[in-house]
């Protein structure tokens, strides 16, 4: 039995970000830095990649999808896209942390850490007593970090505090993300949530974020 098509993709930071794998090869991948435009920016990319990689939709056979923490907009977009996409395709959706996908194919003990912005930070430990993602303050981060490596955005902040040595991440967010949703067994697939981890700020934004399909 060939390995699944996976279409992965993630704009849960500055940036959009996709990529098609069959197996471990990558038929195509596209990655821009945007602080902004990702609306516009997330279907164009995807029917691109599809291109590249000499398939369409119909071919796929699962979906992988970044679902933060990061922005709340670019969440959003891109769990709702996933959503709708696999229902009309009829093929799942498979929901990744980014801070997982951080910390695929490294070994041992390590800190996955995302920038959270003024002054705070996303991780989770993976490798030992695994963690539960949380957002921390770097003035009151968790017990327990002492020396471990840190990979990720918020990296050299965190290990600035703890000792630990920066690591970069093996694989891209997209490549990471597709990587995990090719391998997740179907009974262990819930439809994609978003992972927050924090309360929106409070200045509504201008334009209503998508909704996210029920």
């Amino acid at each position: 039995m060939p390995d699944p098509l996976v279409l992965g993709f993630d704009t849960s930071a500055a940036h959009c970000a996709a990529v098609l794998l069959r197996g471990d090869s990558v038929l195509a991948e596209r990655h821009e830095e945007m602080g902004k435009g990702q609306a516009e920016r997330l279907m164009p990319m995807l029917e691109e990649v599809l291109a590249e990689g000499g398939a369409d939709w119909a071919a796929l056979d699962r979906i992988g999808v970044g679902v933060g923490p990061g922005n709340f907009t670019g969440i959003r977009l891109s769990v709702s896209a996933a959503r709708g996409l696999a229902l009309a395709l009829k093929i799942s959706a498979v929901g990744v942390s980014v801070l997982e996908a951080l910390a695929l194919g490294t070994e041992g003990p390590l800190v996955a850490c995302l920038d959270g912005r003024r002054g705070k930070v996303f991780l989770q430990v993976f490798g030992q007593a695994d963690s539960a993602p949380v957002m921390a303050d770097l003035d009151a981060l968790p017990e327990g970090l002492h020396g471990l490596p840190c990979i990720g955005s918020g990296a050299e902040a965190v290990a600035a505090i703890t000792g630990g040595p920066v690591y970069p991440a093996r694989y891209a967010p997209a490549s990471a993300i597709a990587r995990i949703a090719a391998v997740r067994p179907a009974d262990d697939i819930d439809r994609p949530a978003p992972l927050y981890l924090r309360q929106a700020d409070a200045a509504p934004p201008r334009e209503a974020p998508p909704a996210i399909l029920p």
